[in-house]
């Protein structure tokens, strides 16, 4: 029995057959009653923006726009009723470790068992954090467990400095070469034709891709790529 039904969800993962098999598993085991598939990180914030009746989120990290767990910190702060998970192939601990530190609400491996992803789900949609075993041990006591709601503070890995421009969504490079042209995040928005939170989540993107820290940087960093 879920202790919280969440009536609506979104999956956001490039691979159609497993979004459609997570769908299946999330209706049937966990009792969502509506489950938004999209296949990437642009389409995925538009809906975030457009449905505030969603409540659950659970994003792959190996697409466009997604530079690391740290892309969905600002998505997380932004729309703070939404449980936001990363569901992933990769078992590489520091990501693990990197999402619970930006305040995710878990991570769970694609290689689990469905048995165990439906359990790591449900403990996810109940409103505790999420961690694969294999991480136990390196997770600090205080991670394990942890309500949703708590601030966690942890190191996190700096992203790596190598920017491929096929690594940023259509939107991403749409925000960029607003902020080339030194629009606000507002006048983004009106231009662009989304939300300005929407904005803030793609500027923390860019940032986190670029391994800058403010606008400045980015730009500096952006003309440095192009010379």
């Amino acid at each position: 029995m879920v202790v919280d039904p969440i009536l609506k969800a979104l999956i956001v993962d490039d691979h159609g057959l497993y979004r459609t098999g997570l769908s299946l598993l999330l209706k049937d085991r966990l009792g969502v009653a509506d489950v938004i598939e999209v296949s990437g990180f642009d389409d995925a914030l538009d809906r975030l923006a457009g449905e505030p009746d969603i409540k659950l989120a659970l994003f792959d990290l190996s697409m466009p726009g997604m530079g690391g767990p740290e892309s969905l910190r600002i998505v997380k702060e932004t729309y703070p009723h939404v449980r936001v998970a990363v569901v992933s192939g990769s078992e590489d601990k520091d990501n693990v470790l990197r999402a619970v530190a930006v305040g995710l609400n878990g991570y769970v491996p694609k290689s689990l068992a469905e048995e165990e992803i439906a359990s790591a789900l449900q403990t996810i949609v109940s409103g505790d954090v999420y961690v694969p075993r294999f991480t136990i041990a390196s997770v600090p006591a205080k991670m394990v467990g942890l309500d949703a709601d708590a601030a966690v503070s942890a190191p996190i890995a700096p992203p790596s400095s190598t920017v491929n421009v096929e690594d940023l969504t259509p939107r991403q490079r749409d925000v960029l070469n607003c902020i080339l042209r030194g629009l606000s995040n507002k006048e983004i928005a009106r231009e662009l034709e989304i939300a300005e939170g929407t904005v803030k989540i793609h500027l923390a993107a860019l940032f986190n891709q670029f391994a800058v820290r403010n606008r400045t940087e980015l730009a500096l960093r952006t003309q440095t790529l192009s010379d």
